[in-house]
């Protein structure tokens, strides 16, 4: 049996067309069942539901053998025990420092003022600002990223971007952009040593339905 790690939302909705079109089409909606262990229509393989942070978890320790994850979950993990044979091109969006339409980031940074970043990828933005060498003060948050900077809690705030119209209706503005985000298949190394024979061929398929 091969263990396939999902989460809801986007990432899901993006790849039902590709699990559709290499035969693993789930057997029920997700969206109006309980369960969190799924059949597909190829009977030698299920889906697990979980929350898109612990994709990488289920399949680094083996509970799953392979999974879809976004690169942004996965820089946040580290991708340690994870093999990420193919960028599968969906869930796209952009990584970005956003602020305050009336505040002036680039006269802060030049400034070496220290700023207060709000964001829940707190790996990401430590490395970016330092690569840059600005000093900031991370603050840890779960969701409603854009209130931080409305409230005072924070000078900025990290997040991801797709159309932009959640910023701008909370007068936020992209600053910086740090890089782009899509989603990847993982696999676990131990699998693909353990079952190549089954796990080869449905990587193979995910490769050219992604190709398109």
């Amino acid at each position: 049996m091969i263990t396939l790690a999902l989460s809801k939302g986007r990432i899901f909705d993006e790849s039902a067309p590709l699990l559709a079109a290499i035969g693993l089409s789930l057997a029920e909606d997700p969206g109006k069942t309980r369960k969190l262990i799924v059949a597909t229509k190829n009977p030698g393989v299920r889906v697990i539901i979980v929350r898109a942070t612990d994709v990488p978890t289920y399949v680094q320790y083996g509970a799953a053998d392979l999974g879809i994850a976004g690169s942004d979950v996965l820089a946040e993990h580290g991708g340690v025990g994870l093999y990420q044979p193919l960028d599968l091109a969906i869930a796209k969006c952009r990584m970005v420092v956003a602020a305050p339409e009336g505040f002036d980031y680039e006269s802060a940074v030049k400034q070496g003022a220290r700023l207060r970043v709000a964001t829940k990828y707190i790996g990401t933005a430590r490395e970016h600002f330092a690569a840059k060498g600005v000093h900031v003060d991370l603050i840890h948050l779960y969701g409603s990223m854009e209130l931080a900077p409305l409230v005072g809690l924070a000078d900025a705030i990290v997040d991801l971007v797709d159309t932009g119209n959640t910023l701008r209706a909370n007068k936020l503005k992209v600053v910086e952009e740090i890089e782009p985000i899509s989603s990847r298949l993982i696999v676990n190394p131990a699998s693909l040593k353990l079952k190549r024979s089954a796990l080869g061929p449905v990587i193979d398929a995910f490769g050219k339905a992604a190709r398109g």
